[in-house]
């Protein structure tokens, strides 16, 4: 009961807020972007840098923990290319476009507040390695499997390249960046600059997870249902049993980093695999309808990982 009053509620809570914001007409489309904005480029990154650069890192590099979470996000994503060619007879693009969505969390919006109000500052450096890797490693080969079934004659590399400049040029990874160049040079904030990235900052977790609830409102359950109910599954289900096997049996990976990586596994669908569907015009219907349902059905499935897992 804790964790649904002390985490599940205040999170999700805010979420529904900005959800019935929208629907409810309280406030419109520039409204909405102009939060989205602030929260992208300006709450978000601060939290993030000033969060990283004082946080104690570990002395050896946790490539298990990578691991453990990478090998069962793209197992998943080659499920859910199963799942969409062999079940629903979707062509490659949209076979890619089910990968991405059966396999891609919402890292930022709900994995931050989650994850940090559940377990504490502790969890904050295997949080940030997540994000940090998370489009690195999951864009490219999604991207290379929609361009190859449309046809297209760009290069494996190119679009490795094109992915990395677009992420140079993400203020999120950018804060992540400074705020661990500071840590690995042993850099002070000045307490002038602290202070403003401290009051910014705290105002970064309920404006994240009020904005995810103001741009949901724009979505509509669009069909699809049991293609997207099998990706869900993919999602919520299978990517973090895989995870939590391959920490505990496979890795021996801490307790705490085990249970930040079955969470952020557990997310629901990430909004950028809606983004992509829609860029691509491939999978809209499917896509949009499991960014919503994963997002709803999480308030019962995250609870239930928080009672089991263990906060350290």
């Amino acid at each position: 009961m804790s964790t649904l009053l002390d985490v599940i509620l205040p999170v999700f809570g805010l979420v529904l807020l900005g959800f019935a914001a929208v629907r409810l007409k309280w406030l419109d489309s520039d409204a909405v972007r102009g939060l989205s904005l602030f929260v992208f480029n300006f709450a978000l990154p601060v939290m993030l840098f000033r969060t990283l650069a004082l946080t104690r890192l570990p002395e050896e590099f946790e490539w298990a923990f990578l691991l453990s979470y990478y090998l069962a996000a793209l197992f998943v994503f080659g499920l859910g290319m199963v799942v969409a060619g062999r079940g629903f007879g979707r062509p490659l693009a949209g076979q890619g476009l089910a990968g991405l969505t059966a396999s891609y969390s919402n890292t930022v919006l709900l994995g931050i507040p989650i994850v940090l109000t559940a377990f504490g500052e502790a969890a904050a450096l295997p949080l940030f390695l997540v994000i940090a890797t998370h489009n690195l490693v999951l864009f490219p080969p999604a991207t290379a499997l929609i361009e190859a079934g449309l046809g297209s004659k760009k290069s494996l590399r190119g679009l490795v390249v094109s992915t990395l400049l677009g992420m140079a040029k993400n203020p999120i990874v950018d804060g992540l960046a400074l705020g661990l160049a500071f840590n690995l040079l042993g850099l002070g904030i000045p307490d002038p600059l602290d202070s403003v990235a401290a009051a910014l900052g705290s105002a970064a977790l309920p404006t994240a997870t009020f904005a995810l609830g103001a741009t949901l409102a724009r979505y509509h359950i669009a069909g699809a249902l049991a293609e997207a109910g099998a990706l869900i599954g993919c999602k919520m289900l299978v990517q973090p049993a895989i995870v939590w096997l391959l920490a505990t049996l496979v890795f021996d990976v801490a307790p705490l980093w085990t249970s930040v990586a079955v969470v952020m596994a557990a997310l629901p669908t990430g909004i950028n695999a809606y983004l992509f569907a829609e860029r691509y015009d491939h999978g809209v219907a499917t896509a949009a309808t499991a960014v919503l349902l994963s997002t709803g059905l999480s308030i019962g499935t995250i609870s239930i990982l928080l009672y089991l897992l263990p906060a350290g």
